[in-house]
C-alpha cells in the first residue's frame, strides 16, 4: 500500500510502500477513504511531542471501510463504513479507566503516534475503538469530527454553561464548536489571528456575535474561554476577557510556554484548565448531536501524496475549515 510515513520529525513525511497490514485479534483492517488532517499530527511531524513511535504513519481522523475482520470482533461487519479516532487503546483497570477518565490513562496509545494511522491506503484499528458514522455526513465532511469535533467537544463541556464563549483560533475544531454552542444558543465570539480578516468573517458566517484579532478586547466580557491555537499568550489575554468566576479551557495537546502574569488576572475565581485527548463516550455523545446540531464541516480535499503541502498550509494558517487528504 502508498502512505505518508515520519522517519524523522522535523523532516516532512516520505512516499512510501508498506505491506498491507493483517488485523490481529480484536482489530479491523480498513480502507482508509478520507483522513483529516489535525494540528496534532503539524506537532508530531515537528517533533514537538515526546514518545512518538518512530517511524510512524500519522493521521488519526480517518474515515473508511472495514476490509477485514479480526477474531472475536462483534460490533463491527466486513463493509461498515468506520471511523478512527486519536484514542486507540487504553488498559481499561487502571483508576483512570475505571472512573470513566479512559483518555487520561497512563497506558494509552494513540493513532498516528503510537500506531500507524490514516495518512494511508490502509489501517489497522482496535474494534472497540472505532466508532459508528451518522449517514448525513460524507466520508470527507465526517473526517473532521473524528477529532476537530470530539476535542472541540470536551472542551465545550469545560466551559459549563457558559453563555458568553470566547473562541481562540479559528480552526478546524472552533468551526465546528462554533456551530454546536449556536445551537445550544451561546454567544460566540471569535478571535483570529492579527490581521484575519478572512477567519473573521468566517467566523460571523458561522453566527459569530463578534470576530476580532487575538490582542483585541471583546465587546462584552466572557464567561469562558476556548484556546485552540498552540499560543501560551493567549492564556493571560483570555484571562484578561474573561468575567470573575470565569474559566478558561486550553484545548490542544500542545502550547508553547505561557508568559508569566499577574495575580490580578486570575483572582475572582477564574480558572484555567485543559483538555486531554478523548473517551468513546465523548465520541458516542458527539456523533449523535452533530447531525441534530446542523453541523456542517467545511473541507479542502488534497490527494494524499500532498500530505507535506497540507501541513505546510495548515502551518501557515492557510485553512478555511479543514484539510482531507484522499488516498
Amino acid at each position: 500500500m502508498y502512505a505518508m510515513q515520519l522517519k524523522q520529525p522535523g523532516a516532512g513525511l516520505d512516499p512510501v510502500e508498506l505491506d498491507v497490514p493483517e488485523p490481529g485479534p480484536g482489530e479491523l483492517l480498513i480502507k482508509v477513504r478520507a483522513c483529516g488532517v489535525c494540528r496534532t499530527d503539524l506537532h508530531v511531524v515537528d517533533g514537538e511531542l515526546s514518545g512518538c513511535t518512530l517511524p510512524i504513519v500519522p493521521g488519526h481522523e480517518i474515515v473508511g471501510t472495514a476490509v477485514r475482520i479480526g477474531q472475536g470482533v462483534e460490533q463491527f461487519r466486513e463493509g461498515d463504513r468506520v471511523g478512527v479516532p486519536w484514542l486507540a487503546w487504553t488498559c481499561g483497570s487502571c483508576r483512570y479507566c475505571v472512573s470513566g477518565r479512559e483518555n487520561l490513562c497512563d497506558r494509552a496509545r494513540f493513532t498516528g503516534f503510537h500506531r500507524d494511522g490514516g495518512y494511508a491506503q490502509y489501517a489497522i484499528a482496535e474494534a472497540r475503538y472505532c466508532l459508528a458514522l451518522p449517514s448525513q455526513f460524507d466520508d470527507l465532511r465526517a473526517a473532521p469530527l473524528l477529532c476537530a469535533g470530539l476535542i472541540g467537544y470536551r472542551a465545550l463541556a469545560r466551559a459549563g454553561d457558559a453563555q458568553r464563549i470566547g473562541i481562540y483560533g479559528f480552526g478546524a475544531a472552533a468551526h465546528i464548536v462554533a456551530q454546536v454552542a449556536r445551537y445550544q444558543g451561546r454567544q460566540i465570539f471569535a478571535f483570529t489571528r492579527p490581521g484575519d480578516r478572512a477567519g473573521q468573517q468566517f467566523a460571523r458566517e458561522l453566527g459569530a456575535a463578534w470576530s476580532g484579532d487575538s490582542s483585541q478586547t471583546p465587546p462584552e466580557p466572557l464567561d469562558a474561554a476556548l484556546i485552540f491555537a498552540p499560543v501560551g499568550a493567549l492564556v493571560p489575554a483570555a484571562l484578561r476577557a474573561t468575567a470573575k468566576g470565569g474559566r478558561v479551557v486550553c484545548a490542544g495537546i500542545h502550547m508553547s510556554p505561557v508568559p508569566q502574569f499577574g495575580y490580578d488576572l486570575l483572582w475572582g475565581e477564574r480558572e484555567v484548565v485543559s483538555v486531554a485527548n478523548l473517551t468513546r463516550a465523548d465520541g458516542e455523545a458527539f456523533l449523535s448531536l452533530a447531525p441534530g446540531a446542523g453541523v456542517r464541516t467545511e473541507v479542502e480535499p488534497l490527494p494524499l501524496s500532498q500530505a507535506n503541502e497540507a501541513l505546510d498550509r495548515l502551518r501557515r494558517g492557510e485553512v478555511r475549515g479543514a484539510f482531507v487528504l484522499v488516498p
